[in-house]
């Protein structure tokens, strides 16, 4: 239950993690070592698959997401961070300090002082008090906790203020919009100050508008606070906006884990080939991997072309021309790209950054790296990327 931590360890790991339901779920465990289904488990033992062989980790400050159709595990495991749901093998972790604490086999008081102090969660009802008002729902958690009263009000008037809803403090919840109670159940989460976030398909319920503008405003929070997120969804578009990594769950199984990039571009198999066959590319791609490679640069004044269809050119001191004549560039994210001027950015600027800057330029956009043009991305390499799936 104890242990040492340093700062580079994860903060929540999960580490061979099987969650089976049922009066004997022991009897599970061999069919999981086979690699049985689910069914198969049900069917000879009468035991409930919830996860199996679950392993990662959960650093600091990043938001990983759990995602698969419905019945994959992901929100089994979830609960199992603060003790919701009881791990039948294995270990889930939290770092508190200098020790770990492990939900399931803690005591009573230990996983009070976990989910007081450690693990918030945001649940997809909003499970707000509809006695209550607004301010009192943001303070329920510190009401419980036995937060002074003082502390406590000016811990709640800065989260309302936080999601903007500092106007609606003395508000019922009937009077707020769904967008609205979901700010609320964010603040409440975020008044406690627990450094560990678990967020339940928290936007499901709200219409797609409204869910994209809470996910816009949940990437905004997280710059300035920093918490850590394990978050729960079945939507690939919403995983690969929000996520610095996705834990990809099918059966109880996790298929796949790592960073948005990786799963999108290197599916481990056909399930996540399948998953991310009809997602939005632009949510991923960045300029290094559509564009076209161009060769270092020689020496002395002699201009070679890096882009025929433009006549762009360079020479070997990094001057860059346009049939002869000298062009402006400009750097992406320094300054706005206009028309006429070519735009320079890196590999990992992202695809959507570069269409626009190729759309106000007319011009390719130039890839950089160590003050060397390697690529360029016009619009054959949008293309290709676009559609090569």
């Amino acid at each position: 239950m104890t242990g040492s931590a340093a700062s580079r360890d994860p903060l929540v790991s999960f580490r061979d993690v099987d969650i089976v339901f049922g009066k004997a779920p022991e009897r599970a465990l061999p069919l999981i070592d086979r690699g049985a289904s689910r069914e198969e488990i049900q069917e000879e033992t009468g035991q409930v698959l919830g996860v199996a062989g679950a392993s990662l980790d959960v650093h600091e400050g990043e938001i990983v997401v759990l995602m698969g159709l419905s019945g994959s595990g992901k929100s089994t495991l979830l609960r199992a961070v603060n003790g919701l749901n009881r791990v039948t093998r294995g270990q889930v972790l939290v770092r508190e300090g200098e020790r770990t604490v492990n939900p399931s086999t803690c005591s009573a008081e230990e996983l009070r002082a976990l989910r007081r102090r450690r693990v918030a969660m945001v649940f997809q009802q909003f499970a707000l008090l509809p006695w209550r008002t607004v301010a009192d729902n943001v303070g329920f958690g510190l009401e419980l906790a036995g937060v002074p009263a003082a502390e406590r009000q000016a811990r709640i008037e800065a989260q309302l203020s936080l999601v903007g809803l500092a106007a609606w403090a003395g508000k019922h919840v009937h009077e707020l919009s769904g967008g609205m109670q979901q700010r609320v159940g964010l603040a409440r989460a975020f008044a406690t100050e627990a450094p560990i976030l678990l967020m339940d398909e928290p936007f499901s319920a709200l219409d797609p508008l409204i869910r994209s503008r809470l996910q816009d405003e949940l990437l905004d929070l997280q710059t300035s606070l920093h918490r850590t997120i394990v978050f729960v969804s079945h939507d690939l578009d919403e995983a690969l906006k929000i996520g610095s990594k996705i834990a990809i769950m099918e059966g109880g199984r996790v298929v796949q884990f790592g960073t948005p990039h990786e799963i999108v571009l290197n599916p481990a198999n056909a399930y996540v080939a399948d998953f991310v066959a009809h997602m939005n590319p632009l949510s991923v791609l960045r300029a290094g991997e559509v564009m076209t490679s161009v060769a270092a640069d020689g020496n002395g004044d002699a201009a070679r072309i890096i882009d025929a269809a433009s006549g762009l050119a360079v020479n070997g001191n990094g001057m860059i021309s346009l049939r002869g004549a000298h062009v402006e560039t400009v750097r992406l994210g320094e300054a706005e790209p206009r028309r006429g001027a070519v735009a320079l950015c890196g590999r990992d600027t992202p695809i959507r950054q570069v269409m626009q800057a190729r759309l106000a330029t007319g011009m390719p956009v130039l890839v950089v790296e160590e003050g060397r043009i390697v690529g360029r991305v016009g619009d054959a390499e949008i293309y290709h990327g676009l559609l090569r799936r």
